[in-house]
């Protein structure tokens, strides 16, 4: 573990869990949101999951279930990606990847329709009522949902985790900006880790 790769703020407990990001099919398969590094991230996450399986919850996003559907913008959205739709797609990509989906249950999964998992849903209740102080984040896009995922954490006063190498995306110049963002700019409420360093301080 070299010096970067440190919990700042000291090792995680019993009130912290794991918030796995989007690892659907629609991201791993060969649809045209496909994320072409959800294979190299996908060991490291399960390696998270299967060490904490009771402490993870899995975010899903629906897509809208045809073009033209959504409030504002989201309407437009859909016309342009009419094709990951849900009239469009096999239903069965929209559940988790299968190294992940047998964790659920006990991981616990919550559907959403935008990027931000706390919007739309009662997250935060769940996590207020079970005593979770601190969040660990994986998943994908690192650029997308997960920025969304961060930035909501860290408004309801969440310690963030982001693990470093538990990240996908279909763009490798946005992760690395938003990486060098989160250490640059949140450093007080992100920490930016890797794997490893996550199990070694988060006890079963």
């Amino acid at each position: 573990m070299c010096d970067d790769d440190v919990l700042r703020f000291g090792p995680l407990g019993e009130s912290c869990i794991h918030l796995c990001v989007d690892m659907q099919g629609i991201f791993a398969e060969e649809t045209d949101w496909h994320m072409p590094w959800i294979a190299r991230a996908l060991p490291n996450v399960r390696r998270i999951v299967a060490a904490h399986p009771a402490r993870t919850v899995f975010t899903r996003f629906i897509p809208a279930d045809r073009p033209g559907q959504g409030r504002g913008t989201w309407a437009a959205y859909y016309e342009r990606w009419s094709s990951m739709t849900r009239q469009a797609l096999d239903p069965k990509l929209i559940d988790l990847v299968p190294e992940l989906a047998g964790f659920a249950p006990p991981a616990t999964i919550v559907d959403k329709t935008v990027y931000s998992p706390w919007m739309e849903t009662d997250l935060d209740e769940r996590l207020q009522a079970r005593g979770i102080d601190a969040i660990v984040v994986t998943g994908g896009e690192t650029d997308v949902c997960v920025l969304g995922t961060v930035l909501g954490a860290v408004d309801r006063g969440y310690r963030v985790v982001v693990v470093t190498d538990a990240l996908c995306s279909s763009s490798d110049a946005a992760h690395d900006a938003l990486l060098t963002l989160y250490r640059s700019r949140y450093g007080q409420q992100v920490e930016t880790v890797t794997t490893e360093s996550v199990l070694q301080s988060w006890s079963p």
